[in-house]
This record gives structure tokens, sequence and C-alpha cells, in this order.
């Protein structure tokens, strides 16, 4: 990938409303060029889409925790994604390498909203959990350097 291609994605995740005007003053590009460059970026699907920056805390949901997964019986159907597809709470599911089969990254309210929501994931999924709360976030989504 082209340097320039990198600082413009560096730009979009920064500001996904940036104007092709104001990228090509950060570039050096035109605007024409700089919007053929977003369009095959989107193309090769290295831009996968545009969205807002949330403040989860004043959403309701102030409290971060990563949920590990195991499940009970190794040779149960791979299914868990699918399975806990419809829980709001969970942002992200990432399928890992170790101990435990996937990691869940959720925002709830409370520890007690978090209390009830490992029981139904414990429900849902027929797995152990192992959770971490986090404290505070330093960065996150850090765009590619």
């Amino acid at each position: 990938m082209e340097k320039i291609d990198r600082k413009i994605l560096r730009l979009l995740a920064d500001d996904g409303r940036m104007s092709y005007t104001d990228l090509g003053k950060a570039t050096g590009l035109s605007t024409s060029a700089v919007h053929q460059r977003v369009k095959r970026l989107e193309e090769r699907g290295l831009i996968t889409g545009y969205g807002a920056s949330i403040d989860h805390a004043q959403a309701g949901r102030p409290l971060t925790a990563f949920i590990s997964i195991t499940p009970f019986d190794p040779a149960a159907p791979d299914d868990y994604p699918d399975r806990l597809a419809d829980v709001e709470e969970i942002e992200s599911c990432w399928s890992v390498a170790g101990d435990e089969s996937y990691i869940l990254k959720v925002r709830v309210a409370t520890p007690a909203d978090l209390e009830a929501l490992l029981a139904r994931v414990r429900t849902m999924a027929n797995v152990s959990t192992r959770t971490t709360i986090v404290l505070s976030t330093a960065y996150e989504n850090r765009p590619i350097g």
C-alpha cells in the first residue's frame, strides 16, 4: 500500500466525515485525486464502512468488560457467535487461540447488569466464562500507522 493511501486511511479513521477537499489539503492531492483514491480503497475492501465514535458512558453503558468463553464440551459445534448474535450488549466477538474459544467485548450500565449478562451468556452458549472488567481506556481503535 502506498504511503499516501496509508495517510488517507489514518485521516479517515480519525474523522470519517472529512471532506475530499480537506483530505486533499492534508495529503497534497487534488479533490478529484483523493476521491478516486478513497473509492479504490473502498473497492479493495480497505475501507469497510464509516461510523460514529460513541461515548458509551453518556449512552448509558459506562462499564466495559471482556468475557472469555470456553465450551463445556469441546466436541460441541462451534456456533457460539450465532448463539450470541442477538445479545445487544456484546460489541465484538473474536475467535482466539489458547484456553478460551472466544473473547467478547461487552458494554453494560452496572455491575449487576454484567452479572445478569454473564448468566445469559453461560445459559445461551453452554460455556464457562472468565471476565475482565476495564478500569480505564488509554486508547482504542487506533488508526493504522
